[in-house]
């Protein structure tokens, strides 16, 4: 294309002339990229005002907090489609800042919104990459539907739920015990309120909360699977998860082995039929136990920091005050 032609970019918003032929008024100084650079700018802005016009927005004035929002679509587009990397992410609002400032507007990459927006994003596609397909509620659902109405369904229903919504290790889940301070060899204990489940679990020299929600509905909810798995066991205190008979009908006592949650996860994925067109061998490799954990990782959403909390990743939080726990309900970020 000539240089110093017009090029125009999508709602028809003009992009200006290259630098050497009549510079628009408001053009700051000498405009050192290339052409190769513009086009892929141009694309940029166009793939920008598309976004705006479906969500009824206007790409001119620039805001942060629309800004935002597409950045984080582009980490976690709202389709089937795979989100872009970090670098293209930056790339892009690169992008975005050069073509508002050739349209006579500040895009500040510094502005407290975007700045959050991208330290969330950094957090996101920084997670440690998982060797194992994550479950998303609905599998978790579907999973939850194929155990029977015993005992042994109702334990299983209950590990199922709080292995995603606290997004929990296989260890953790079966080291669970129902009071505190009771010397059993567990890795914790759960104390139960009107809000949820609050779990408080060994983590290197110390402790680490996690915060358990009701769900949205009883047939969803870990807290009220966990009360009623209690309930029936009259279980209140030694491990929470333990060995049924073989009729399902008594309790035998004596905690379960961690390898009982991925024999769990690998059967109810074959009898709910997740992954269905695969053939079956290659359909068992793709989940385990962690595919629970890995599951909250990817589906939560919430602010990163309160996932990563979730997750015992990076240095512990302080204890929170009593009073501001369950503030975010994540069982309900994680679609449960």
């Amino acid at each position: 294309m000539a240089r110093g032609r017009r090029r125009s970019a999508h709602l028809g918003t003009p992009l200006p002339p290259a630098p050497c032929v009549r510079p628009s008024p408001w053009h700051r100084g000498p405009d050192m990229t290339s052409d190769n650079t513009r086009r892929a700018y141009a694309q940029d802005w166009q793939h920008y005002s598309r976004w705006c016009r479906l969500r009824g927005d206007d790409p001119l004035p620039p805001r942060p907090e629309t800004i935002a929002l597409y950045l984080a679509d582009l980490a976690r587009p709202q389709d089937t489609s795979a989100g872009l990397s970090l670098a293209s992410i930056e790339r892009r609002l690169s992008g975005l800042s050069w073509n508002a400032q050739q349209r006579g507007f500040d895009l500040d990459r510094r502005d407290p919104t975007l700045a959050a927006a991208l330290t969330d994003i950094r957090h996101r596609l920084n997670r440690p990459a998982t060797t194992k397909d994550p479950l998303g509620a609905r599998d978790i659902l579907a999973m939850i539907s194929t155990l029977p109405r015993d005992l042994r369904g109702m334990r299983d229903r209950t590990i199922l739920l709080m292995g995603y919504a606290g997004g929990l290790r296989r260890s953790e889940i079966v080291g669970l015990d129902a009071r505190r301070d009771a010397p059993y060899g567990g890795q914790g204990w759960v104390t139960l309120s009107e809000p949820g489940a609050l779990l408080v679990l060994r983590a290197g020299d110390g402790w680490r909360e996690v915060e358990i929600g009701r769900g949205s509905s009883d047939r969803g909810c870990p807290v009220h699977a966990l009360e009623q798995w209690l309930s029936y066991a009259k279980i209140d205190q030694g491990p929470i998860f333990v060995r049924v008979s073989r009729d399902a009908k008594r309790i035998l006592g004596g905690r379960l082995n961690d390898r009982h949650v991925a024999r769990l996860v690998k059967q109810t994925v074959h009898d709910a039929g997740i992954r269905g067109e695969l053939p079956e061998k290659d359909r068992m490799a793709l989940f385990s136990g962690h595919s629970l954990r890995a599951g909250f990782a990817h589906h939560a959403e919430a602010a990163e920091h309160l996932v990563r909390a979730q997750l015992g990743i990076g240095s512990p939080p302080p204890r929170a005050d009593p009073e501001m726990r369950f503030q975010v309900n994540l069982t309900r970020a994680a679609g449960l």
